[in-house]
């Protein structure tokens, strides 16, 4: 299965990542790749909305990771934009996430894609005509 979403603003990103959502069940991994402002964020933010989550979320780029224990189904949230090596999955135990009975949604997963589970979901987001164009790719993998 492969969809193409065309969004015009990041409102629409986020409406986008909720209906990401409603496919979404317990063990799930969303692999997010893009550019810096591509609207991976935004997207995260409408898979959380969609999963129930109604705490504030950001991006956990300093920090590695952020969970989000509040909706029908637990998210954790990565962001390897600032990793230094592949050792810091093991610090994080990025491994034992994977199994976890929540959805996994990882910014920058093309860094750590010897890592991911072959079953999955890909989106892939890059800059559209416009400044606030968003075309959104996802796949479902294995």
């Amino acid at each position: 299965m492969i969809k193409e979403i065309l969004t015009h603003s990041e409102q629409q990103t986020v409406e986008a990542g909720f209906a990401l959502a409603q496919e979404l069940s317990a063990g799930d991994v969303v692999a997010l790749i893009g550019d810096l402002g591509a609207g991976k964020t935004h997207l995260t933010k409408g898979i959380c909305k969609g999963l129930g989550i109604h705490e504030d979320i950001t991006s956990p780029t300093f920090v590695i990771l952020n969970e989000y224990m509040s909706g029908r189904l637990p998210a954790f949230h990565f962001d390897f934009y600032r990793m230094r090596s592949i050792s810091e999955l093991e610090e994080i135990g990025f491994e034992e996430y994977l199994y976890r009975e929540g959805v996994c949604i990882i910014e920058w997963a093309d860094m750590v894609a010897m890592k991911l589970p072959p079953r999955r979901y890909e989106a892939r987001l890059r800059l559209g005509d416009s400044h606030e164009d968003r075309i959104i790719t996802i796949e479902k993998l294995g």
